[in-house]
């Protein structure tokens, strides 16, 4: 039985830079395993012999190539084992190679002392998952020096970058990947402004100081809260370029023919040991006239950032007069910082660009404004997910309906795209159309439910959809899918709504299911997506329980409790920090209208109808004390119900309603709505309607499954 060598420990947080030169690993402890660099690679890092079994690029190692035995770490057990000293290159560097036990079996233990050079057979203890993968052991370099601690470093800050989503986050990667463990100080410039995938920028070249790292003492790092560039490095050197977190400062033009320019347009980085790049250095850090104090030589190394069309931006690298300048192969580290720096800058604007887009699409898609129908107060919120570029299809919609009816509608599309957002446009713009002819809600849902198959496949959503009506106080609900509503009453009582939860829209062929029930004065009804009740935390239904509870101790301190203050309260409670889904919120606190305040007829559609209706209004206007209004609404009365008269066959319904305006409502079984037109003067009739839009408020017409409805309001 053999025993294999013990791996070395990992780092466990980011050491002091060494006075040597070497490099230090971030502190995090993912990024200390050394893995193939991601992105396009600035040029070859080390000339290291690679890991045997490791994936290797075509170019370098063709697959009809095959390594030695000896360097692929082959065993021949009919064979004696190769010398242990072979692969040390402890000899070739002076080095004694130290004494050590043999294993059981005779086999010795594998040092490695320095960088192996070009070539030397390496044998290492395998991993014993590969043992057990191919039935033998797999003998794996240990690569050590200064090309391997290159390699492995510039491994983790990629990857640290890479982890960036937006701006910020991309370039704080790269100063906390540089500073301390390649450079003492960093300074990030960005093109001002950033352009966006292949737009073309505008204007000279300017860039402005967006990022900065003057160093830290002691090996450790602050929080992410803590401002960068506690203490800088060379504080005197840049008086006017103080080092920030996040902060920016004046901008900077670029010379078209300066040495800046020069240094941008080769892409590579370069030290400051020339003229050239001094100047160039110079200019950048705003001190063109005079260079007395700034790092020179190989203490100061300056890279292009480029993108994927054009260089967007500079970092410059500083290290302290203590510490080692930069070597030759650190301008291939920084070359890889650069690049992947500004591959993430880029990702970061187009995903910025996107979420903005995206996001300000939605919003348009709203309403700007809840109506505000008799009988029920409307309060809503929205949130987007916290994760940008994330947009969904949540919306809500209330929908004014015939005879003071409301319609509440909340929806929402799966998926989070931009191509949601539109879906769910289309669907709202859909779900108002139907919802003006007055169709019940099982049909609104059936019809939804066709258009979103019209729409392709994979469109899928849900929805639900509710009728109020303040008269009666009832409350008719369709439901598709979706979160079923709460509706808490105004004694404190809590209570989930029993609605068939039906089929998402989009599946086709199944029906949906309406159910009527009692709305009393004084409840409210919360419709909401599962964005508000689902998280990595809790499942829909604990949410559903846990918003049910909230409600419930609301109600407990006042009750009902205010309708806007109710929205907020819900949203801290279930809304808070990262939202993986956004939310939508509609509230309705049902009011109702009074039966005293309600007068309803139905005449029939004889000539005398007119005159009858006049009578019944003037008689319900002296009750309800309004006879400043007396005049006016019968005039419009008689003008509607004699055009109803004229094409009615059954009987014509009229409806007084008494709120903040007076509201009148004349509904017949003629399907065609009235047209407002200008009568010529030898003409007799004609002029109902015009007599209508000047004298009421407001005035409309709204067809119904069998006939129409014509109502004014006038100001009480």
């Amino acid at each position: 039985m053999t025993t294999d060598p013990p791996r070395p420990p990992r780092h466990t947080a980011a050491p002091a830079p060494d006075p040597r030169g070497g490099y230090s690993l971030p502190e995090n402890p993912k990024d200390n395993v050394p893995e193939p660099l991601t992105g396009p690679p600035a040029g070859p890092l080390t000339d290291a012999p690679a890991r045997p079994g490791a994936p290797q690029d075509d170019a370098a190692d063709p697959p009809h190539r095959s390594a030695p035995p000896e360097a692929a770490g082959h065993r021949d057990h009919d064979h004696d084992r190769p010398d242990p000293d072979a692969g040390c290159g402890g000899r070739d560097q002076g080095a004694a190679a130290p004494h050590h036990d043999q294993r059981p079996g005779g086999e010795p233990p594998t040092t490695f002392v320095g960088t192996p050079s070009r070539g030397t057979p390496i044998e290492a203890a395998g991993h014993p998952a590969d043992e057990e993968s191919a039935g033998m052991r797999i003998p794996m370099p240990a690569q050590t020096g200064p090309e391997a601690d290159r390699l492995r470093y510039v491994g983790a800050a990629t990857r640290r970058i890479a982890r960036g989503v937006d701006l910020d986050e991309i370039l704080l990667g790269l100063c906390r990947s540089a500073v301390p463990a390649f450079a003492d100080a960093i300074l990030v410039y960005l093109r001002e402004p950033l352009p966006v995938g292949d737009e073309r920028p505008s204007g000279p070249l300017r860039l402005r100081l967006r990022r900065s790292d003057g160093g830290l003492e002691g090996p450790s790092e602050p929080d992410d809260d803590a401002p960068v560039g506690a203490t800088p490095l060379l504080p005197a050197l840049l008086p006017t370029m103080e080092p920030s977190f996040g902060g920016t400062g004046d901008s900077i033009g670029v010379l078209l023919d300066g040495p800046l320019a020069e240094v941008l347009r080769g892409v590579r980085p370069v030290f400051a040991d020339s003229v050239r790049a001094a100047d160039a250095l110079a200019e950048l850090l705003g001190h063109p006239d005079d260079a007395v104090g700034l790092p020179t030589g190989r203490r100061a190394l300056l890279a292009p950032l480029r993108g994927r069309r054009r260089v967007i931006g500079a970092a410059v690298l500083l290290r302290r007069a203590g510490r080692p300048p930069f070597e030759s192969d650190d301008l291939l580290v920084a070359a890889q910082l650069a690049t992947h720096t500004a591959l993430g800058v880029d990702k970061a604007v187009l995903y910025g660009r996107e979420a903005y887009i995206a996001d300000a699409l939605q919003r348009e898609m709203l309403p700007d404004s809840l109506p505000q129908p008799t009988g029920v107060q409307l309060a809503s919120r929205y949130l987007p997910a916290a994760e940008s570029a994330r947009v969904g299809g949540d919306w809500y919609d209330a929908i004014p309906l015939p005879g003071s009816r409301v319609a509440l509608v909340v929806g929402d599309v799966m998926g989070h795209s931009m191509t949601s957002a539109a879906i769910m446009g289309q669907l709202r713009t859909t779900v108002q159309t139907l919802a003006g002819l007055d169709l019940a809600p099982q049909e609104v849902l059936y019809h939804l439910d066709e258009q979103a198959q019209r729409l392709g496949q994979d469109r899928m959503a849900t929805c639900v959809y509710a009728v109020y009506d303040p008269i009666a106080h009832r409350l008719i609900v369709a439901n598709a899918g979706h979160p079923p509503p709460l509706l808490l009453h105004a004694d404190g009582l809590a209570e989930v709504l029993r609605v068939p939860p039906g089929a998402p829209i989009g599946v086709g062929g199944v029906p949906f299911e309406a159910v009527e029930l009692p709305a009393p004065a004084g409840a409210t009804l919360l419709l909401y997506t599962d964005g508000l009740v689902e998280s990595r935390s809790r499942d829909v239904w604990g949410g559903i329980e846990l918003l049910r509870e909230r409600l419930h101790d609301a109600a407990s301190v006042v009750s009902p409790p205010p309708l806007e203050p109710l929205c907020d309260e819900v949203l801290e409670i279930l809304g808070p920090g990262d939202r993986d889904d956004d939310i939508a919120l509609l509230a309705a606190r049902f009011d109702g209208i009074a039966p005293s305040d309600v007068a309803y007829w139905f005449l029939e559609p004889q000539p005398q109808t007119p005159g009858r209706a006049r009578r019944l209004v003037r008689q319900a206007l002296r009750r309800w004390d309004l006879e400043d209004q007396l005049e006016a609404a019968e005039l419009l009365v008689s003008e509607i119900v004699t055009n109803a008269v004229r094409y009615a066959e059954r009987p014509i319904t009229l409806r007084l309603l008494r709120t903040d305006v007076l509201r009148c409502e004349v509904g017949d079984d003629a399907p065609l709505l009235p047209r407002m037109r200008h009568a010529a003067p030898e003409e007799e009739g004609g002029r109902g309607l015009y007599l209508v839009n000047r004298m009421a408020q407001r005035w409309g017409a709204t067809r119904l499954g069998a006939g129409k409805v014509v109502w004014f309001e006038l100001p009480l």
